[in-house]
């Protein structure tokens, strides 16, 4: 009975990955990229991905809401800045990909500024990431980008992010446009935008 339980498991994850598989080829004709790298939000080890596992897709719906803490620690919500298009990114300071696609964001934000809303959401799990590692990081680098700080990984949750980096780019009226998985270039970043904003 047990050999045969083991047996029915087995043949159950096959199936399923197959399905996932299969899923995963159907959303990756968007765009692609040659190399890219993504990070689990809770795993300790950085994995590399296939090209196609990056991509910019079609996603719209209406956002879920969320509250994280500002630089100053005062309590924000996603809602506060509906009105203007929204580039909404989660990332960490230990994700490498997360760390190399940041200047893109960098200059994307001095582009847009006041045009375009860049919500940078740190996933401040107060372990491998605490709101003074990130803070450190932030003005190490130099960047001026808003940043604020996931504690309570609502954010997280509320978008399902088990994997970072993670972009959504989001309309004035509060409609989720495109998302992209994993890490983008600044003309990936540029594309995005343009689907939410128009000069």
């Amino acid at each position: 009975m047990k050999q045969f339980l083991i047996r029915g498991v087995m043949i159950f994850l096959l199936l399923a990955g197959t399905v996932g598989m299969a899923a995963c080829a159907k959303a990756r004709d968007e765009l692609e990229t040659d190399s890219q790298e993504t990070v689990g939000a809770t795993s300790d080890t950085v994995a590399s991905v296939s090209d196609a596992d990056t991509e910019i897709s079609d996603d719209a719906y209406k956002i879920p809401n969320f509250t994280v803490l500002d630089w100053n620690g005062k309590e924000v919500k996603l809602s506060d800045f509906i009105g203007k298009p929204l580039v909404l990114n989660f990332w960490a300071s230990w994700c490498p990909p997360c760390k190399n696609e940041l200047p893109d964001f960098e200059t994307a934000c001095q582009k847009y500024d006041g045009d375009v809303v860049f919500l940078m959401v740190n996933m401040t799990d107060g372990d491998r990431e605490t709101v003074e590692t990130a803070k450190r990081y932030v003005e190490s680098m130099g960047y001026t980008f808003p940043v604020y700080f996931d504690t309570k990984y609502e954010a997280a949750y509320g978008y399902g992010v088990s994997s970072i980096p993670q972009t959504y780019f989001i309309d004035a009226d509060g409609t989720i446009v495109a998302r992209a998985t994993g890490m983008i270039s600044l003309s990936q970043l540029e594309e995005g935008i343009g689907m939410i904003y128009s000069e």
